[in-house]
């Protein structure tokens, strides 16, 4: 990977600008696009782009993200915009012939009641969870995509799976965030307001796994000097904890003592999502950010944000 020209789609997402936070410390030729200049979903824009950039390795962070209010209201956005990006990029990037392409996915692509923790092989094993199937099945079809070039035109395009993220330049809008960002901010809200109660959506029992997103960055690095298989590659924390025990740790590191109240309303999703990072483990990584030093860490950003 020294000394190569490496593309990172999609740098101004909270995942792409990780990576490149972590690719400065490299020796390489960093490349990116912002969207004012580069369309992702223009197969014509894409493929001219990277004939006149030659990028040596890509890195496709680009994505339409959101949780589970977002992926419900806008299913074709998920799902025809997902599919559109990373079939253009992987496709102009095949043809441009560049060495390594690393395409990531998403744990939500595995089935619903996938056994814990849940391996590589698990994908395609069952029924997916409905609150965002659209989102999975894009990311399944560029799994899947990225495995067919290697197959068919032998080219060195891998997969990785990250578990749930959080962190620097994460989304904090109530209706459309994950679930760190959306306690961080009821957090720091009832926390400045003095409110006795917050809200917490679903009934706190689903087990969710999370990971820094610096800490994701740094095994991508990894990977790509690493790893070269058709099958994706998972990568996680390897911890995991209730839903009620994140909001009461995310309440303890803001200083909210409001207490916390389950809206059971609203869906759950999945009942457990824990990665088996056992493979990226005996290659020789593991995770280094604590969920409580990592939340420390997102509350920061998360004033920085709010301050802009």
């Amino acid at each position: 990977m020294d000394g190569r020209r490496i593309w990172v789609v999609g740098h101004r997402g909270m995942v792409g600008s990780a990576i490149v936070r972590r690719l400065v410390r490299e020796p390489v030729d960093l490349l990116t696009a912002p969207r004012a200049t580069l369309d992702l979903t223009e197969q014509q824009e894409v493929r001219s782009w990277v004939k006149a950039n030659r990028p040596e390795v890509v890195v496709l962070a680009a994505a339409k993200v959101g949780g589970i209010a977002a992926n419900a209201r806008y299913p074709v956005d998920f799902l025809y915009d997902n599919l559109t990006m990373q079939t253009n990029v992987m496709r102009a990037a095949a043809d441009a012939g560049v060495q390594k392409f690393l395409f990531l996915g998403s744990s939500c692509v595995y089935p619903k009641f996938a056994d814990q923790p849940i391996h590589e092989s698990a994908l395609l094993t069952g029924p997916l969870e409905p609150t965002n199937q659209w989102y999975a099945v894009a990311k399944i079809a560029g799994l899947k995509l990225a495995e067919a070039y290697r197959v068919q035109h032998g080219l060195d395009f891998i997969s990785a799976m990250p578990t749930n993220l959080y962190g620097p330049g994460d989304n904090y809008d109530l209706e459309s965030s994950h679930v760190i960002p959306a306690l961080l901010r009821k957090a720091v809200e009832a926390r400045d307001a003095g409110a006795e109660t917050m809200i917490v959506w679903g009934s706190g029992t689903p087990r969710r796994e999370f990971m820094h997103v610096d800490d994701l960055a740094d095994a991508l690095v990894f990977v790509l000097r690493h790893y070269s298989d058709a099958e994706h590659i998972n990568i996680g924390s390897g911890v995991d904890v209730t839903i009620a025990e994140l909001a009461q740790t995310v309440c303890n590191v803001v200083g909210c003592n409001a207490t916390l109240q389950f809206d059971s309303s609203r869906p759950d999703g999945t009942p457990r999502k824990l990665m088996d990072s056992g493979k990226l483990s005996r290659l020789g990584w593991s995770s280094r950010i604590s969920l409580r030093d990592g939340l420390v860490d997102a509350l920061r950003h998360f004033h920085t944000a709010d301050a802009a």
